[in-house]
């Protein structure tokens, strides 16, 4: 086995989620990340947790996705029995074609996403992550090489993650107990939005690995402005480019996109929150230098700041403030390494991909 696996594991195992002896874990994969399972189950075994594993596969879920009429979607109960018993839940993700789900209904999609809510719920309660393992699909959806591909994933996983936090916390201290943060990007994107006592989080690698942003949640009523998310958006298996939101009162008022439209247009008809941001995050991962059509590694890229309609995580939301809820989050970026600049209360803080305390 390579031994960059094994590293992989460790830093899932041990930074990540913690695991210690007596946890119930859970973990999560498919066919093509049995190697990268392997060594997680190996080292839970080695600290005494219990653990419990699936290797699914997405063609399964498309084969039932496809076949189940959309008034007979309910919540997964077992599914929700398994998760409720986990101390510990860890998603690897590996794709022998990551447009496997491409012929699946947009709206059948929506419709099992809000019934099986409750369990997004309870997964954001636990010690929960998610990582990727360097699979043939994923390395063929990046144009790259399963070699190259697999060099590139563990230069941005297997790193000191103790001093990307510290890096990290400069821009956390400019971003902590401000309100107005304004993004504009070229012509196309000029958005305002109020963080006002929300709290911003230091993403080192915990729920994601690899981590790299800097992300808090926007005051739901008080985003402003229009954004073009320039870089493409994988939605249910398809390829959604060039989206342009408009936003009045934090609520979604205008959209389009150059391709796959209808499948945008589903995504924000969820629910009520899906028509809002959850989710502001600054990409600081310069280990990620290219993008990959796999949104983990993508919105931690270096020059972006994406975006999130649906769902704020919930240790993003200050206690006095509203948190915007949906059975979607999904994460849209912005190209910010030229002719762009962030503002927080009025000081501009990065332009042109570069921070103030890089300069």
């Amino acid at each position: 086995m390579d031994p960059r696996i094994r590293e992989h594991a460790e830093v899932v195992v041990d930074h990540s989620t913690r695991v210690e002896a007596g946890d119930n874990v859970v973990i999560n994969g498919s066919p093509q990340a049995e190697d990268l399972v392997v060594a997680i189950a190996e080292l839970c075994g080695e600290r005494g947790a219990v653990i419990d594993t699936a290797l699914g596969s997405d063609r399964v879920q498309r084969a039932y996705s496809r076949a189940i009429d959309e008034d007979d979607v309910t919540l997964n109960e077992m599914a929700r029995a398994r998760y409720e018993q986990a101390d510990v839940l860890i998603n690897v993700r590996a794709n022998r074609n990551v447009n496997e789900a491409s012929d699946v209904p947009p709206a059948k999609t929506a419709a099992m996403g809000r019934a099986n809510k409750p369990i997004q719920d309870i997964v954001m309660d636990k010690r929960w992550n998610a990582t990727q393992f360097p699979a043939p699909g994923d390395a063929q959806n990046a144009e790259m090489s399963t070699e190259a591909y697999a060099d590139f994933v563990f230069s941005a996983v297997n790193k000191d993650w103790d001093a990307v936090r510290e890096h990290q916390d400069q821009l956390v201290e400019l971003l902590d107990g401000a309100d107005e943060v304004h993004v504009v990007s070229g012509e196309t994107t000029d958005v305002t939005m109020s963080i006002a006592g929300n709290v911003v989080q230091n993403d080192y690698g915990e729920h994601n690995m690899p981590g790299g942003e800097v992300f808090t949640a926007p005051v739901p009523d008080s985003v402003e402005g229009e954004v073009l998310f320039d870089k493409p958006v994988m939605v249910q298996g398809r390829e959604v480019l060039d989206v342009r939101l408009v936003f009045e009162d934090g609520e979604v008022v205008e959209h389009e996109a150059a391709k796959n439209e209808e499948v945008l247009t589903s995504l924000l008809e969820t629910d009520d929150g899906a028509r809002r941001l959850g989710e502001l995050g600054i990409g600081m991962n310069r280990d990620i230098d290219r993008f990959t059509y796999n949104m983990l590694f993508d919105e931690k890229m270096g020059d972006t700041v994406h975006m999130a309609i649906g769902m704020a995580y919930g240790d993003t939301v200050g206690e006095d403030n509203e948190r915007n809820d949906s059975a979607v989050h999904t994460d849209m970026i912005v190209d910010m390494s030229e002719d762009s600049f962030i503002e927080v209360d009025g000081e501009r803080i990065q332009e042109d991909g570069t921070f103030v305390f890089e300069e």
